[in-house]
């Protein structure tokens, strides 16, 4: 778990001058919200966030907020993000309150180890159904990923969400019959008839059709 401090003035102005004031300054807006309490409009380097990102935990990162120029510190995560769709750089960050004591859901990103003997040896290909799931437990034990060993899988095998091996105290909150990922076999192309192999067929019935 991340032990960051992130020190974040309050927003006092709004609106499009001063977003772009901010970002003059080297920051971006933000929000945080949640446990009830209301929403409070912060500025925050992309920097900062982006260093956080890195880690690795990324969005599911527990850090604290720190208001600058008091000694209040909050446990906080990144809910959402908001990127620029043209340059990918950071426009908007949410944050989320957490209670250290309480359970959250978040979505934790999935890593497939190994090289499925069904794609390696059988000519299958993997599907990879499921990149994130969510799980429910203490902020203090959010896994960075969800690590599966997909070498045994053979073509017409799966892993399920009831089959993950989880640490204690994380639970699944989907449908545990649900596809984390499956070899299929490959459709053979020969099989497929193609339109020239049907034309033929197609005069010779015509030719039959005018002796009639």
């Amino acid at each position: 778990m991340s032990q960051e401090v992130l020190i974040v003035p309050k927003r006092e102005t709004f609106g499009k001058a001063a977003i772009r004031e901010l970002k003059q300054s080297g920051m971006i807006p933000a929000v945080v919200y949640g446990l009830t309490e209301p929403p409070v409009a912060i500025a925050i380097s992309p920097k900062a966030v982006a260093r956080v990102l890195a880690s690795d935990t990324g969005m599911n990162s527990v850090m604290f907020l720190q208001r600058e120029g008091t000694d209040i510190k909050r446990h906080v995560i990144i809910k959402d993000l908001q990127r620029d769709p043209i340059t990918g750089r950071l426009r908007h960050v949410d944050f989320m309150r957490v209670d250290m004591t309480l359970k959250v859901r978040v979505k934790v990103p999935v890593r497939l180890l190994g090289t499925a003997v069904g794609v390696k040896g059988q000519g299958g290909v993997l599907d990879f159904a499921h990149r994130e799931i969510e799980v429910e437990c203490l902020p203090s034990l959010i896994p960075a990923h969800i690590d599966v060993d997909i070498t045994n899988l053979a073509v017409g095998d799966s892993v399920r969400f009831e089959q993950l091996v989880l640490a204690p105290n994380v639970t699944i909150t989907g449908d545990a019959h649900q596809v984390v990922c499956s070899v299929h076999g490959k459709a053979a192309e020969e099989e497929l008839a193609t339109p020239a192999a049907t034309e033929p067929e197609v005069a010779k019935k015509g030719k039959k059709d005018d002796k009639k």
